[in-house]
Protein backbone atom coordinates (compact mmCIF):
# COMPACT_ATOMS: atom_id res chain seq x y z
CA UNK A 1 0.00 0.00 0.00
CA UNK A 2 1.26 3.57 -1.07
CA UNK A 3 2.14 6.78 1.43
CA UNK A 4 -0.53 8.16 -0.12
CA UNK A 5 -3.29 5.61 0.61
CA UNK A 6 -2.09 5.63 4.49
CA UNK A 7 -2.65 9.60 4.40
CA UNK A 8 -5.92 9.03 3.26
CA UNK A 9 -8.73 9.50 5.88
CA UNK A 10 -11.68 7.76 5.57
CA UNK A 11 -15.41 9.54 5.04
CA UNK A 12 -16.57 8.89 8.99
CA UNK A 13 -12.96 10.70 10.28
CA UNK A 14 -13.20 13.40 7.42
CA UNK A 15 -17.07 14.19 8.60
CA UNK A 16 -15.82 13.96 12.08
CA UNK A 17 -13.42 16.44 10.87
CA UNK A 18 -15.45 18.99 9.29
CA UNK A 19 -18.02 18.94 12.38
CA UNK A 20 -15.31 19.93 15.08
CA UNK A 21 -14.25 22.61 12.83
CA UNK A 22 -17.95 23.74 12.70
CA UNK A 23 -18.32 23.33 16.50
CA UNK A 24 -15.08 25.29 16.91
CA UNK A 25 -16.27 28.07 14.37
CA UNK A 26 -19.23 28.54 16.23
CA UNK A 27 -17.64 29.01 19.12
CA UNK A 28 -15.40 31.55 18.36
CA UNK A 29 -18.72 33.21 16.66
CA UNK A 30 -20.95 33.12 20.37
CA UNK A 31 -17.77 34.33 21.98
CA UNK A 32 -17.41 37.32 19.78
CA UNK A 33 -21.27 37.99 19.48
CA UNK A 34 -21.06 38.01 23.59
CA UNK A 35 -18.10 39.69 23.97
CA UNK A 36 -20.13 42.39 21.46
CA UNK A 37 -23.00 42.54 23.43
CA UNK A 38 -20.55 43.45 26.34
CA UNK A 39 -19.15 46.62 24.97
CA UNK A 40 -22.38 47.81 23.40
CA UNK A 41 -23.73 46.97 26.54
CA UNK A 42 -21.33 49.19 28.29
CA UNK A 43 -21.45 51.69 25.68
CA UNK A 44 -24.94 52.56 26.11
CA UNK A 45 -24.43 52.49 30.16
CA UNK A 46 -21.90 54.91 29.47
CA UNK A 47 -24.17 57.08 27.18
CA UNK A 48 -26.90 57.08 29.91
CA UNK A 49 -24.65 58.55 31.95
CA UNK A 50 -23.64 60.86 29.87
CA UNK A 51 -26.90 61.98 29.23
CA UNK A 52 -27.98 62.33 33.08
CA UNK A 53 -24.87 63.87 33.92
CA UNK A 54 -26.01 66.46 31.49
CA UNK A 55 -29.44 66.63 32.83
CA UNK A 56 -28.22 66.87 36.22
CA UNK A 57 -26.00 70.16 35.13
CA UNK A 58 -29.01 71.57 33.74
CA UNK A 59 -31.50 71.13 35.88
CA UNK A 60 -28.59 72.19 38.84
CA UNK A 61 -27.75 75.25 36.87
CA UNK A 62 -31.96 75.89 37.22
CA UNK A 63 -32.23 75.74 40.25
CA UNK A 64 -29.26 77.93 41.17
CA UNK A 65 -30.26 80.42 38.93
CA UNK A 66 -33.26 80.51 40.38
CA UNK A 67 -32.43 80.50 44.14
CA UNK A 68 -29.62 83.25 43.96
CA UNK A 69 -31.36 86.33 44.28
CA UNK A 70 -30.47 89.50 45.38
CA UNK A 71 -31.71 90.71 49.43
CA UNK A 72 -32.06 94.40 47.60
CA UNK A 73 -34.70 95.86 44.40
CA UNK A 74 -37.00 97.69 43.40
CA UNK A 75 -40.86 97.81 44.39
CA UNK A 76 -42.32 97.84 41.35
CA UNK A 77 -44.80 101.02 40.26
CA UNK A 78 -48.27 100.42 41.99
CA UNK A 79 -47.03 97.69 44.45
CA UNK A 80 -46.49 98.90 47.99
CA UNK A 81 -43.88 97.76 50.61
CA UNK A 82 -45.83 95.32 52.68
CA UNK A 83 -45.71 93.22 49.73
CA UNK A 84 -49.46 93.88 48.01
CA UNK A 85 -50.97 95.18 44.93
CA UNK A 86 -54.35 97.10 45.76
CA UNK A 87 -57.27 96.57 43.53
CA UNK A 88 -59.63 99.20 43.60
CA UNK A 89 -63.27 99.36 41.06
CA UNK A 90 -62.83 98.14 38.20
CA UNK A 91 -59.85 97.84 36.82
CA UNK A 92 -58.27 100.63 39.24
CA UNK A 93 -55.14 99.89 41.50
CA UNK A 94 -54.30 102.04 44.16
CA UNK A 95 -50.89 104.18 43.27
CA UNK A 96 -47.77 103.76 45.17
CA UNK A 97 -44.37 105.84 45.38
CA UNK A 98 -41.14 103.84 43.66
CA UNK A 99 -39.04 102.62 46.56
CA UNK A 100 -36.57 100.27 47.25
CA UNK A 101 -36.63 96.68 49.45
CA UNK A 102 -34.00 94.90 51.13
CA UNK A 103 -35.19 91.13 52.87
CA UNK A 104 -31.96 91.56 54.78
CA UNK A 105 -33.41 94.11 57.20
CA UNK A 106 -36.91 91.72 57.13
CA UNK A 107 -36.59 89.54 61.13
CA UNK A 108 -36.61 86.77 61.55
CA UNK A 109 -39.85 84.50 62.10
CA UNK A 110 -41.53 84.18 65.74
CA UNK A 111 -40.46 81.15 67.62
CA UNK A 112 -44.07 81.09 68.69
CA UNK A 113 -47.13 81.43 66.06
CA UNK A 114 -49.63 84.22 66.66
CA UNK A 115 -52.89 83.61 67.56
CA UNK A 116 -53.96 85.63 65.08
CA UNK A 117 -51.53 87.72 62.02
CA UNK A 118 -51.32 91.29 62.75
CA UNK A 119 -50.19 92.39 59.02
CA UNK A 120 -48.93 95.87 58.51
CA UNK A 121 -51.30 98.06 56.40
CA UNK A 122 -54.16 95.83 56.46
CA UNK A 123 -56.39 97.57 57.98
CA UNK A 124 -58.47 100.57 55.51
CA UNK A 125 -57.39 104.01 56.23
CA UNK A 126 -60.35 105.99 57.42
CA UNK A 127 -63.30 106.74 55.37
CA UNK A 128 -62.25 104.17 53.04
CA UNK A 129 -63.79 100.86 51.84
CA UNK A 130 -63.37 97.66 53.76
CA UNK A 131 -59.46 96.07 52.99
CA UNK A 132 -59.37 92.45 52.39
CA UNK A 133 -55.97 91.41 52.25
CA UNK A 134 -54.79 87.65 50.45
CA UNK A 135 -51.26 86.11 51.11
CA UNK A 136 -51.31 83.75 48.21
CA UNK A 137 -48.95 81.23 46.77
CA UNK A 138 -49.70 80.67 42.60
CA UNK A 139 -48.80 77.00 42.73
CA UNK A 140 -50.96 76.69 46.25
CA UNK A 141 -54.11 74.37 45.45
CA UNK A 142 -55.80 76.00 48.32
CA UNK A 143 -55.73 79.35 47.07
CA UNK A 144 -56.65 78.67 43.85
CA UNK A 145 -60.21 77.03 45.62
CA UNK A 146 -60.32 80.73 47.33
CA UNK A 147 -59.93 82.40 44.02
CA UNK A 148 -63.10 79.98 42.56
CA UNK A 149 -65.04 80.60 45.69
CA UNK A 150 -64.85 84.14 46.43
CA UNK A 151 -63.23 85.80 43.27
CA UNK A 152 -67.13 86.74 41.88
CA UNK A 153 -67.94 87.99 44.92
CA UNK A 154 -64.94 90.08 46.01
CA UNK A 155 -64.60 91.60 42.29
CA UNK A 156 -69.12 92.50 42.33
CA UNK A 157 -67.79 94.22 46.07
CA UNK A 158 -64.99 95.82 45.01
CA UNK A 159 -66.24 97.65 41.81
CA UNK A 160 -69.38 98.54 43.96
CA UNK A 161 -66.95 100.80 45.82
CA UNK A 162 -67.28 98.53 49.17
CA UNK A 163 -64.13 96.00 49.43
CA UNK A 164 -60.48 97.07 47.91
CA UNK A 165 -59.13 93.33 47.40
CA UNK A 166 -54.87 93.57 47.95
CA UNK A 167 -52.92 90.36 47.18
CA UNK A 168 -49.93 89.74 48.44
CA UNK A 169 -47.99 87.02 46.14
CA UNK A 170 -44.68 84.87 47.99
CA UNK A 171 -42.96 82.41 47.14
CA UNK A 172 -43.76 79.84 50.09
CA UNK A 173 -43.93 77.30 48.39
CA UNK A 174 -41.15 76.87 45.94
CA UNK A 175 -39.96 73.75 47.08
CA UNK A 176 -42.72 72.34 45.59
CA UNK A 177 -41.84 72.81 41.57
CA UNK A 178 -38.39 72.58 40.59
CA UNK A 179 -37.84 75.77 39.28
CA UNK A 180 -38.98 77.90 41.71
CA UNK A 181 -42.54 78.39 40.39
CA UNK A 182 -43.96 80.15 43.08
CA UNK A 183 -41.16 83.23 43.14
CA UNK A 184 -41.32 83.31 38.95
CA UNK A 185 -44.68 83.42 38.92
CA UNK A 186 -45.35 86.21 41.62
CA UNK A 187 -42.19 88.07 39.78
CA UNK A 188 -44.27 87.77 36.14
CA UNK A 189 -47.21 89.10 38.14
CA UNK A 190 -44.94 92.27 39.73
CA UNK A 191 -44.02 92.93 36.02
CA UNK A 192 -47.17 92.97 34.90
CA UNK A 193 -48.64 95.41 37.49
CA UNK A 194 -45.46 97.44 36.64
CA UNK A 195 -46.37 97.73 32.87
CA UNK A 196 -50.07 97.35 33.09
CA UNK A 197 -51.78 97.72 36.27
CA UNK A 198 -55.27 97.72 34.82
CA UNK A 199 -54.05 93.74 33.72
CA UNK A 200 -53.09 92.73 37.18
CA UNK A 201 -56.55 91.28 38.52
CA UNK A 202 -56.97 89.63 34.65
CA UNK A 203 -53.18 88.50 35.15
CA UNK A 204 -53.77 86.72 38.80
CA UNK A 205 -56.81 84.91 37.30
CA UNK A 206 -54.93 83.57 34.33
CA UNK A 207 -51.97 82.37 36.71
CA UNK A 208 -54.60 80.76 39.10
CA UNK A 209 -56.90 79.28 35.74
CA UNK A 210 -53.26 77.73 34.03
CA UNK A 211 -52.14 76.69 37.74
CA UNK A 212 -49.63 73.62 37.74
CA UNK A 213 -49.71 70.85 40.01
CA UNK A 214 -47.27 70.85 42.92
CA UNK A 215 -43.95 68.54 42.51
CA UNK A 216 -43.99 69.96 38.35
CA UNK A 217 -41.44 72.43 37.00
CA UNK A 218 -44.53 75.06 36.74
CA UNK A 219 -45.10 77.39 34.00
CA UNK A 220 -41.98 78.23 31.84
CA UNK A 221 -40.67 82.16 31.83
CA UNK A 222 -41.62 81.70 28.41
CA UNK A 223 -44.75 81.06 28.59
CA UNK A 224 -45.60 83.64 31.68
CA UNK A 225 -44.44 86.42 29.18
CA UNK A 226 -47.20 85.06 26.59
CA UNK A 227 -50.04 84.59 29.61
CA UNK A 228 -49.06 88.46 30.15
CA UNK A 229 -49.55 89.11 26.55
CA UNK A 230 -52.66 87.42 26.10
CA UNK A 231 -54.01 89.12 28.88
CA UNK A 232 -53.86 92.18 27.08
CA UNK A 233 -50.20 93.68 29.22
CA UNK A 234 -47.71 95.48 27.78
CA UNK A 235 -44.55 93.07 27.29
CA UNK A 236 -42.75 91.68 30.35
CA UNK A 237 -40.19 89.40 28.15
CA UNK A 238 -37.25 91.98 29.54
CA UNK A 239 -38.55 92.24 33.47
CA UNK A 240 -39.12 88.23 33.57
CA UNK A 241 -35.65 87.35 31.92
CA UNK A 242 -33.71 89.59 34.15
CA UNK A 243 -35.80 89.17 36.96
CA UNK A 244 -36.19 92.11 38.07
CA UNK A 245 -38.73 92.01 41.18
CA UNK A 246 -37.45 88.96 42.87
CA UNK A 247 -35.72 90.27 45.03
CA UNK A 248 -39.60 92.33 45.70
CA UNK A 249 -40.23 88.63 46.49
CA UNK A 250 -38.31 87.25 48.49
CA UNK A 251 -38.91 90.39 50.70
CA UNK A 252 -42.63 90.20 50.46
CA UNK A 253 -41.88 86.38 51.74
CA UNK A 254 -39.89 87.07 54.62
CA UNK A 255 -41.40 89.69 55.76
CA UNK A 256 -44.98 87.51 55.72
CA UNK A 257 -42.51 85.11 57.57
CA UNK A 258 -41.42 87.27 60.35
CA UNK A 259 -45.05 88.41 61.33
CA UNK A 260 -46.14 85.01 61.77
CA UNK A 261 -47.90 83.91 58.24
CA UNK A 262 -46.87 79.97 57.82
CA UNK A 263 -49.51 79.34 54.97
CA UNK A 264 -51.48 80.56 51.94
CA UNK A 265 -54.02 81.39 51.62
CA UNK A 266 -53.96 84.17 54.90
CA UNK A 267 -56.72 86.20 54.57
CA UNK A 268 -57.31 89.46 57.16
CA UNK A 269 -60.76 91.86 56.57
CA UNK A 270 -59.94 94.99 57.85
CA UNK A 271 -56.73 94.08 59.95
CA UNK A 272 -59.18 90.65 61.29
CA UNK A 273 -57.40 87.18 59.97
CA UNK A 274 -60.46 85.26 58.77
CA UNK A 275 -60.60 81.37 60.15
CA UNK A 276 -58.64 81.86 63.93
CA UNK A 277 -60.62 83.04 66.87
CA UNK A 278 -64.20 84.00 66.91
CA UNK A 279 -64.12 83.40 63.17
CA UNK A 280 -62.67 79.73 63.04
CA UNK A 281 -65.96 78.69 62.26
CA UNK A 282 -68.04 81.80 59.93
CA UNK A 283 -67.82 81.36 56.45
CA UNK A 284 -66.04 83.79 54.34
CA UNK A 285 -68.42 85.68 53.07
CA UNK A 286 -70.55 85.95 56.33
CA UNK A 287 -67.44 87.28 57.97
CA UNK A 288 -66.64 89.89 54.80
CA UNK A 289 -70.44 91.09 55.29
CA UNK A 290 -70.43 91.54 58.79
CA UNK A 291 -67.12 93.78 58.11
CA UNK A 292 -68.54 95.54 55.49
CA UNK A 293 -72.16 96.26 57.93
CA UNK A 294 -70.08 97.50 60.43
CA UNK A 295 -68.60 99.86 58.58
CA UNK A 296 -71.52 100.83 56.78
Amino acid sequence: MSPANENRKSKAERTAEAREKARQIREAQLKKDKRNKHLIGWGIVVAVVAILAVVALVVTSNIRNNTQVADQGPVPANANVNGGVTLLANTDVAPTEAGTVDAASVPEPPKTPPAEIAAPGAEAEAGKPVKVVIYIDFICPICKNFEEQFNGQLTSLRNEGKISVEYRPLGFLDNRSSTNYSSRAANAAACVVNESPEKYADFISALFADQPAEGTAGISDDDLKKMATEVGAASIDSCVEEKTYRPYVKYSTKLASSIGVSGTPTVLVDGKQWGKGDSAQTPFPEFLQAAIDAKA
